[in-house]
C-alpha cells in the first residue's frame, strides 16, 4: 500500500472512527482502524463489533492495499501534526505502517490483516432524506428521558414509529424516549421516512444515539434500513454510520399520554425562564433525602418552597394562571429544570391529571413536542427535639 493524502482531507474521518472505538480495553482488532487504498480514495473504517463506520477521502493511490493500525495512537499522531501532505505506505515485509511528513517519518504496527471483515453495506433498495441538525434536535429533545440502563431493555432505546392519523390526516412520525419517571416525544411529517418504517416501528439503543450524535452535522443525511440495521449516509455518499436496532416490546405510551385529556385535569401557565430561575434557586436547599420542589397554587400564583433541617428552607412565589382542584404538588427540582430546558417557548403549561398523576409539559411555541413527567408523594415530615424524643 502506497498513498498521499492531505492530512486536513482525512483528521475528521479519523476522528469519527477513533470516537467509536475503545481506547484501551477490549480486544484488538476492536481497537483498529483500517486504512483502505483503492481506486481514487483512501478509505477508513473502524467497528467496536456493534457500531460500524466507514468514511471515503480523496487520496492519491500509487499503490492499492489494506492495512489495520491501532486506531487511536494513529488518530493522535495526525491530529498533532500540521497542515499538508502525507504519503502512508506499508514496509515490504508488511510488517508497519510509515507515515511521512515532510522530514517527518513514524512507524506504527499493522495488525494481522486476518482480522479485517467487510462492514455492512448500506442499503440502495430504499432511503429517505432528512436534516442533519434536525435529527440532532430530535435526540436533544428525547434522549434525556432515555434510561441508561442497557438492563432495561425497551426503555433503554429511542423509539421511532409511523402513527396514522384520523381520516383525512397525514400519517405522522412519533419519537419517543421514557426512563421509568420522565417521557418525551417529538412529532414531525416526513413520508420518506414513513414510508421506510416498519408499522412496530423501531428501537435504538442510547449508547448508540450519543454517538450517532458526535457523527452528525447539519448537512443533509440519508437514512435506510435493513432487516437489523439503521444506516446513515452523507448525501455526498462519502461517510456511512450504522448500528444494530433492539427488538423489544415498547410500553404503550398513548395510555398515559390520553389522562391529559380527561374534563378533570388541572392546569398551570407560568413564564418558562422565570420558573426556571425560581428553581434553579431552590435546587441549592436539595438534598440526596429532599430533592423535591414543592407547589402550593392559586389562581394567579404558584409558591414554591422546600424546607428541610440540613441547608434550611426556601419560598420562592412567581405568576401563573391556574385552573383546576389540585393545591398541592411535588417535583424533583433537578428533573423539572432540565426539561423546562429542553423548550424554547416564553410560556410552559403543566397539565396535571393528579397529585401523584402524569404531568404533560408543553410549551406555547414547541409545535409537537411534549414532555411528561411523575409527580413525587407527598409525605408531611414531623422534627423532633432532643428534648421531645
Amino acid at each position: 500500500m502506497l498513498l498521499k493524502v492531505n492530512r486536513d482531507d482525512i483528521i475528521e474521518g479519523l476522528q469519527k472512527s477513533a470516537n467509536i472505538i475503545p481506547a484501551k480495553t477490549g480486544a484488538a482488532f476492536l481497537r483498529t482502524i483500517w486504512l483502505k487504498a483503492e481506486g481514487q480514495s483512501l478509505q477508513i473504517m473502524s467497528t467496536d463489533s456493534n457500531i460500524e463506520f466507514c468514511g471515503s477521502y480523496p487520496a492519491t493511490i500509487v499503490e492499492e492495499g489494506l492495512a489495520g493500525i491501532q486506531g487511536r495512537s494513529f488518530f493522535d499522531l495526525v491530529r498533532k501534526l500540521p497542515q499538508g501532505e502525507m504519503t502512508v505506505r506499508t514496509d515490504p515485509e508488511g510488517q508497519h505502517v510509515i507515515v511521512e511528513h515532510g522530514r517527518r517519518n513514524y512507524k506504527l504496527p499493522v495488525n494481522d490483516p486476518n482480522w479485517f471483515q467487510s462492514l455492512s453495506a448500506y442499503p440502495e433498495t430504499a432511503s429517505a432524506m432528512w436534516s442533519g441538525d434536525f435529527l440532532d434536535e430530535v435526540i436533544e429533545k428525547v434522549s434525556y428521558c432515555i434510561s441508561d440502563e442497557d438492563s432495561m431493555e425497551a426503555i433503554a432505546c429511542m423509539f421511532m414509529v409511523p402513527v396514522a392519523g384520523t381520516p383525512g390526516e397525514e400519517t405522522r412520525i412519533d419519537v419517543c424516549g421514557l426512563n421509568g419517571h420522565q417521557f418525551a416525544m417529538v412529532s414531525f411529517f416526513n413520508d420518506d421516512i414513513k414510508e421506510l418504517l416498519p408499522d412496530e416501528g423501531v428501537l435504538i439503543q442510547k449508547k448508540y444515539l450519543m454517538e450517532l450524535k458526535k457523527w452528525l452535522t447539519f448537512d443533509e443525511i440519508d437514512m435506510s434500513l435493513s432487516e437489523k440495521r439503521l444506516f446513515f449516509r452523507s448525501t455526498e455518499g462519502r461517510e456511512t454510520f450504522s448500528f444494530p436496532l433492539s427488538y423489544y416490546q415498547y410500553p404503550n405510551y398513548n395510555n398515559f399520554l390520553s389522562k391529559l385529556d380527561d374534563e378533570d385535569v388541572s392546569s398551570f401557565t407560568a413564564n418558562r425562564s422565570e420558573l426556571m430561575d425560581a428553581l434553579d434557586r431552590i435546587l441549592i436547599f436539595n438534598t440526596d433525602a429532599n430533592r423535591c420542589t414543592y407547589f402550593d397554587f392559586s389562581p394567579e400564583e404558584a409558591v414554591l418552597t422546600i424546607q428541610g433541617l440540613e441547608r434550611g428552607s426556601a419560598e420562592e412565589r412567581i405568576e401563573c394562571a391556574f385552573s383546576g382542584g389540585i393545591k398541592r404538588i411535588a417535583f424533583p427540582t433537578r428533573n423539572l429544570i432540565d426539561i423546562l430546558g429542553h423548550f424554547s417557548s416564553e410560556q410552559v403549561k403543566l397539565i396535571l391529571t393528579g397529585s401523584e398523576a402524569p404531568c404533560g409539559v408543553f410549551g406555547e411555541n414547541d409545535h409537537n413536542y411534549k414532555v411528561i413527567i411523575m409527580p413525587m408523594k407527598i409525605e408531611e415530615e414531623t422534627y423532633y427535639s432532643e428534648e421531645e424524643v
